[in-house]
């Protein structure tokens, strides 16, 4: 039987600057647009492996920061890798660390050699490099790597901008070198750089060529979704993805609501991850087609509906919204657990007729629809 390849992506239909097709890779293929769930610490909280896949997941992401300090990279590696310790067979993208390092931890120490940090768990010092930072995904045996990067916000000063992006291509390089040097592990995988340059399409493409240069298997557009607001969000993705390869998949870093993603997906891009619907299923909030819904709400005490009506996940046909108020106003976990598979089914359904629209030519109304559908609970209220 012929062996998948290491990563092969092809481009089954556009339309517009939107592109549905797949991803090829040796445990298994993905289909895009693609939302990937986020298994932070080797697992996408409350929900177990099987149940992510039915839900429709093709690939999750796993985090490094998080694991590089609990349980340990080389204790994984130890443990036959991240697909076998947390039970997912299919592919994994594990982020380079870059993002946690500059949001979660007390840094002490910033410079062209990488970033010393204490911990948050408990202020040891740890270094993270582009080689360490490839080195912690090998030992996970992630299959899609990120490059390490130098994140900083989009309201920094525009020389704090340029010297983050022109550092970030640096990285990039050594990211991409230290990735070749992998062996077995670099002849099965692939690797992501991640585009720099806050809001700015001159710094967007600069790093764009820059990334060009150096060759990587696909390309991420980073340093959005940290507070810029969509409009902004927006304003960058109608130049930044079409400065980099067409022939490449295109992945938009940490985002996002519904109505981000179809957005995106409009201005050309391919792959997602966002922590929201794990999150706020933990916090009691449903996504729907018609917007988002907080279950804690006295009015659905005796709501005898499903979450969603139009939804075919196991939650929506089994249980009530009454009994889901319930569960999460008494505090029992499995209504976080039902409200966070609920969740996942709705994203992965949203991504599937986002690639049903775009093969059938139909996006914009498709789009148009959804968003004219998708209202706050505010705005139903009213």
């Amino acid at each position: 039987m012929t062996q998948p390849p290491r990563f092969a992506f092809t481009i089954h239909a556009t339309d517009g600057k939107a592109r549905t097709g797949e991803i090829a890779m040796r445990r298994g293929t993905i289909r895009t647009p693609a939302f990937m769930p986020v298994g932070t610490a080797a697992t996408v909280k409350g929900v177990k492996p099987a149940d992510v896949r039915a839900a429709g997941a093709d690939i999750i992401l796993g985090n490094t920061y998080h694991l590089m300090l609990r349980p340990g990279a080389e204790r994984v590696a130890r443990l036959g890798g991240l697909h076998g310790f947390m039970g997912w067979d299919r592919p994994i993208l594990t982020d380079s660390g870059g993002y946690q390092v500059m949001s979660l931890s007390d840094l002490t120490k910033r410079d062209e050699s990488g970033v010393t940090f204490k911990s948050h768990l408990d202020g040891t010092r740890h270094t993270l490099s582009p080689e360490r930072s490839i080195e912690i995904q090998r030992l996970l045996g992630s299959d899609i790597v990120m490059a390490f990067d130098e994140l900083v916000p989009t309201t920094s000063t525009p020389e704090v901008q340029s010297a983050a992006m022109a550092r970030s291509m640096r990285w990039a390089k050594r990211s991409r070198d230290a990735f070749d040097g992998g062996g077995a592990h670099a002849e099965n995988a692939a690797i992501f750089g991640i585009q720099q340059g806050a809001l700015d399409q001159t710094l967007r493409g600069d790093s764009a060529a820059a990334l060009i240069d150096i060759g990587f298997d696909g390309y991420a557009v980073g340093g959005l979704a940290v507070g810029e607001g969509q409009e902004a969000m927006f304003g960058c993705l109608d130049f930044a993805p079409g400065q980099l390869p067409v022939d490449k998949p295109r992945y938009l870093m940490g985002v996002g609501k519904p109505t981000d993603i179809v957005g995106a997906v409009e201005r050309g891009i391919d792959m997602f991850d966002c922590v929201l619907p794990t999150r706020s299923g933990r916090t009691g909030q449903a996504f729907t087609r018609s917007g988002p819904l907080n279950i804690r709400n006295a009015k659905f005490a005796e709501d005898t509906g499903p979450l969603d009506p139009t939804c075919a996940c196991p939650v929506c046909a089994t249980w009530s919204r009454a009994y889901l108020h319930h569960l999460v106003r008494s505090g029992e976990m499995l209504g976080a657990m039902l409200m966070t598979e609920h969740n996942l089914w709705f994203y992965q359904a949203l991504m599937a007729d986002l690639r049903r629209a775009i093969a059938e030519g139909r996006l914009k109304s498709f789009a148009d629809t959804f968003r004219q559908e998708y209202r706050s609970q505010s705005e139903r209220d009213q």
